[in-house]
């Protein structure tokens, strides 16, 4: 296997009009906070259905903007799911608040409003889903909890961009949608991120949050004579902004993006015809109310004992796979804070036994025989 072209998990794919559009901010006069931002924004917007958009530069400054725009702070809790990337969890404590962590459903790794309910109560500010490998979680059960116990409800859709829920796109479902533009996301801009919602005062606190909480209208100045010149720091904020070269390459992704996950679901179908017969493994299901953007396919190994010994012949064989992920409350920063395994043992059991393997739009269909063949053959040996 050492002469075939290592195969990661997933991966950019960008093009000669990709760069052309990054090569006309260079040749401008905006490098940062000019046209292309606004442009950009729109183009989510539009996309997605939301009303407003703001993008940031990282999916994790997505999710601080967010949680910061929903008033989360101390004395305040967060319900999320362990199975995720942990900059969930981390804003929450950068936020002053801490973070309960509710299972998830053992074959899709998606938290229910069930298991999230049961942790909810006066100190809960924000239930925050994780739409896992791009999955849209059951959000009319969770828009009802929301409702019912007065909380916000924060989608961080980081895998989700370009799917749908009953009908509806990733971007309508909750409060506040974060998305991420990672390299291996469904679109990229390099990194950014971007926070989508149709409430004008949540929007409005993500645009002064993202710029050190200055704010230029005058009609919200405090002093109404200032100048033209005038800015007011209102509110505590950061620089999240996200500069112009980036949001070029998102704009240009963002063309593309219908295209992308048409040709996720096509590889996702093609893994569950050709894998159906696999000994050993188990393949991820599909809601029949959703459409999934399949950002990461993750097959389960039936034994979690042979997982290692698996992911490692599959590595060995030249294929990028990944375990998506191991559980947050399970690192060692959150047991120092009194998080133990047997917490969330649906989670926990799923992450024991997951490997992702390759999938994103520029992948060959050769490529995914190779994929087929060699998972194929590593399962008749090793499980």
């Amino acid at each position: 296997m050492a002469d075939q072209p290592f195969l990661p998990y997933g991966r950019q794919s960008v093009d000669a009009d990709d760069i052309e559009a990054v090569l006309q901010v260079l040749r401008g006069d905006w490098l940062t906070t000019g046209p292309a931002v606004d442009a950009f924004e729109s183009g989510l917007s539009s996309f997605t259905h939301a009303r407003h958009a703001r993008v940031v530069n990282s999916g994790t400054a997505a999710l601080h903007a967010a949680y910061a725009a929903a008033g989360l702070g101390k004395g305040h809790t967060i319900v999320t799911s362990p199975l995720t990337f942990v900059a969930t969890a981390h804003c929450a404590l950068w936020m002053g608040a801490d973070v309960r962590f509710a299972d998830v459903d053992p074959t899709t790794g998606l938290i229910g409003a069930d298991s999230a309910a049961a942790l909810v109560d006066s100190s809960t500010r924000l239930i925050v889903p994780i739409d896992y490998a791009g999955h849209p979680c059951d959000y009319t059960a969770l828009r009802a909890l929301a409702e019912k116990t007065g909380t916000t409800l924060v989608a961080d859709a980081a895998h989700s961009l370009g799917a749908t829920y009953e009908g509806d796109p990733v971007g309508t479902l909750a409060h506040l949608t974060a998305t991420s533009f990672h390299p291996v996301k469904p679109i990229t801009s390099a990194e950014g991120g971007a926070v989508l919602t149709d409430d004008p005062e949540l929007d409005r606190r993500i645009a002064q949050f993202r710029n050190h909480g200055m704010e230029r209208d005058p009609g919200r100045l405090r002093d109404q004579d200032a100048g033209a010149w005038a800015y007011e720091v209102q509110a505590l904020g950061l620089n999240y902004r996200m500069p112009d070269v980036l949001c070029a390459l998102g704009l240009s992704q963002l063309g593309k993006l219908e295209s992308f996950i048409a040709r996720r679901q096509e590889l996702a179908a093609r893994y569950a015809r050709d894998l159906e017969d696999v000994g050993g493994i188990d393949l991820p299901p599909t809601a029949a109310n959703t459409t999934p953007g399949w950002h990461i396919y993750v097959i389960r190994v039936q034994d979690a004992g042979r997982r290692r010994a698996l992911f490692d012949r599959l590595r060995a064989d030249g294929l990028g796979v990944q375990v998506h992920y191991d559980p947050v409350h399970l690192h060692p920063f959150y047991a120092d804070r009194g998080h133990r395994a047997g917490e969330c043992p649906n989670a926990e059991d799923f992450s024991s036994r997951a490997i992702s393997i390759p999938l994103y739009p520029a992948l060959a269909d050769g490529d995914v025989d190779r994929v087929v063949a060699t998972i194929r053959a590593a399962a008749a040996d090793l499980l």
